[in-house]
């Protein structure tokens, strides 16, 4: 099966990158609701890299990668808001001025704890694989999210359900990213302040990655991925591996919870569902296992999918009238959508140049 063609613009990173840079300024006309999904994009784009590590590379099922989303959006929800000083009188004597930890101290803080809980997952589950590693972490994640929906009792470290809010705003340079910026000739948002920020974490994120796929560690991980028994035959440590690959992925997922959380102002258990977890893998999956490229399209296609839906949906509705509701039709469509995509192209829109190598013509097995 042949692959994708590289698209024209990837092929040129200059051209790329201006496409990049001026995209938040064409779509803030349109209005900031798009520059906002643009957003959304680029933090659902962290995510499936760091899930890409853990699955892409390494060939380990995880279906709680959302937990280690909230790790790193409570850590900044509890460091950056007043809610720890409400509960806990000791720490509002200790920071009379309120506790506004800045951005770039919590987000190592967010990765370590993260990375931690990430390894506490994967230790024991190293001699699991297939249907029964996909079990015990979809219920790592669930256990996850029950702590923070009943965390407000006896003491509130929470707030349960009803989630933390007044979350202070990511601050660059001492300037609020949520504060309008007006440069004379064009006024930025705060919704594309925050892109130009979650865009220069996610190029940082992809070039980790690159080095991570292409290191030795990097093919170990695939070796395992390919044939664990042959990769611990020829030597290769497949449980420090196996623990170093949830570790890494998982501080991709803090670290996304933290912008995350700085950029909605607000986090609650809802956010952090099992259906996020699913939609998670399914941008991997769809976008091509394994491959940059294809995991980043992937994770734009089904983050935007479903606001462009809104507009499809809603007609539809219409003609039942009334008698369907609009957001099961969007998710009916996104799975029809993704079912079609899966039957046409079963390795995934983008997938690695090396899949398919085989059943080529002339090919020998």
């Amino acid at each position: 099966m042949s692959t994708m063609r590289t698209l024209p613009l990837f092929q040129r990173p200059g051209l790329l990158a201006v496409f990049l840079l001026v995209l938040p300024l064409v779509l803030q006309q349109f209005g900031n609701a798009w520059v906002r999904i643009a957003d959304m994009s680029l933090i659902y784009v962290m995510l499936a890299l760091g899930l890409n590590i853990v699955v892409g590379y390494a060939g380990l099922l995880d279906l709680g990668y959302v937990a280690f989303f909230a790790v790193g959006a409570y850590v900044f929800g509890l460091l950056a808001s007043p809610h720890l000083m409400d509960t806990f009188p000791w720490v509002a004597q200790t920071f009379p001025n309120g506790l506004h930890m800045s951005l770039w101290l919590v987000l190592p803080l967010a990765a370590a704890l993260a990375g931690f809980v990430g390894v506490l997952l994967g230790a024991p589950t190293l001699k699991l694989r297939g249907d029964y590693l996909a079990i015990v972490t979809l219920g790592f994640g669930e256990i996850i999210r029950v702590f923070l929906n009943n965390l407000d009792h006896p003491v509130n470290i929470t707030n349960g359900p009803k989630g933390i809010g007044s979350i202070d705003a990511i601050r660059v340079f001492d300037y609020p990213l949520s504060k309008k910026l007006d440069l004379g000739w064009i006024e930025l948002p705060g919704v594309t302040l925050y892109y130009y920020l979650l865009l220069a974490l996610v190029l940082l994120s992809v070039l980790v990655c690159y080095r991570l796929e292409t290191s030795r560690i990097g093919r170990a991980w695939m070796a395992i991925r390919e044939d664990e028994i042959a990769a611990k035959a020829m030597g290769l440590n497949t449980r420090n591996l196996k623990l170093l690959a949830f570790g890494m992925g998982a501080t991709f997922g803090g670290l996304s919870g933290v912008v995350f959380a700085g950029f909605q102002g607000f986090v609650s258990p809802e956010s952090f569902s099992l259906m996020e977890s699913i939609m998670i893998v399914a941008m991997v999956v769809l976008g091509g296992l394994g491959h940059l490229p294809g995991v980043i399209l992937g994770a734009v296609l089904l983050a935007g999918l479903p606001e462009v839906l809104r507009y499809v949906a809603g007609p539809l509705q219409q003609l039942t009238d009334g008698r369907l509701d609009a957001a099961i039709l969007r998710q009916l469509l996104i799975a029809l959508a993704m079912i079609g995509v899966m039957l046409w192209r079963p390795h995934g829109l983008w997938p690695a140049p090396e899949h398919g190598k085989a059943l080529e013509p002339g090919a020998t097995r």
